[in-house]
């Protein structure tokens, strides 16, 4: 049987961010994986300051498509654009853009996403959960929207038009980031007797993480892949940020996986180091 395995994202960056060295690990194991971004990333601010030029502004659009070009291939992952438009991240009491992804109604904006489900037929489905990871307007339409094509896609009254239905088998969260994971390497760094960037980030997050962890994909081979991709996103990396500053064998000593939380179907009391784990033909 062919595994496959479809991670859907908000913008540009989000697949290397979160989850990508479990997708490159995947790839390469054989498993056809497809990133499905639902925006183009239109509103993204430029974060990379040797890139904030007045030409960056003036070609995101075109520039933000070549960096996903480049992360896909560097991921080994097939790629899809939603077609969705960016909704940015508007000031507190500030409208969204009309007609942005945020806004659209709900069976429009998954409509793109059923489809896919029903072309691609993937056993297994990634997202974020109800909090969007953050809330970004577009992350938490996101986890609206591939939860609403998680069920959808198999009913044949539902979207018609869209292809024949299809059933995934399991849909995960991504719980990357985490505080645990920020506190295990600040920890682990001070230990090692070097500087750590994290103890401010630890302020700023809660005291516990919410979501709990079922799954852990063992992928600290692919931690460099996952650099290099995020690394491809130039426009949104600035290569002088923190999280590139600490050290990565300290990381695969210490947190060597990618943490995940299985939203579908209720998770057993084990916890999983594979996706595909009770996936059946």
């Amino acid at each position: 049987m062919k595994y496959r395995l479809l991670s859907v994202h908000a913008h540009p960056d989000d697949e290397s961010s979160k989850g990508a060295a479990t997708l490159a690990r995947y790839a390469t194991e054989g498993v056809e994986v497809l990133v499905a971004t639902c925006t183009g990333g239109e509103r993204g601010d430029v974060l990379n300051p040797a890139l904030d030029t007045p030409e960056t502004h003036a070609n995101l659009p075109a520039i933000r498509r070549r960096e996903m070009a480049a992360a896909a291939e560097i991921l080994g992952v097939h790629h899809r654009f939603l077609g969705m438009v960016d909704s940015g991240l508007p000031g507190e009491g500030d409208p969204l853009p009309e007609g942005s992804f945020a806004t659209l109604p709900l069976t429009e904006a998954a409509s793109p996403l059923v489809a896919l489900i029903r072309e691609f037929r993937p056993q297994v489905v990634i997202t974020y959960d109800e909090t969007g990871g953050y809330p970004h307007p577009d992350h938490i339409r996101t986890h609206e929207v591939t939860l609403e094509a998680f069920t959808a896609a198999a009913d044949p009254s539902r979207y018609p038009g869209t292809g024949k239905p299809w059933r995934p088998q399991k849909l995960y969260y991504q719980a990357a980031l985490s505080r645990a994971w920020f506190q295990t390497l600040h920890d682990a760094t001070l230990a090692a007797g070097l500087e750590s960037g994290m103890g401010e980030v630890l302020t700023e997050l809660p005291p516990e993480d919410q979501l709990k962890v079922t799954t852990r994909i063992r992928c600290e081979e692919y931690f460099p892949t996952r650099d290099r991709a995020l690394l491809a996103h130039a426009s949104q990396v600035d290569p002088a940020h923190p999280f590139f500053a600490y050290s990565r064998e300290i990381e695969r000593e210490v947190w060597p996986y990618e943490d995940y939380h299985l939203a579908h179907p209720t998770p057993g009391p084990a916890l999983e180091d594979d996706l595909f784990t009770g996936v059946t033909p």
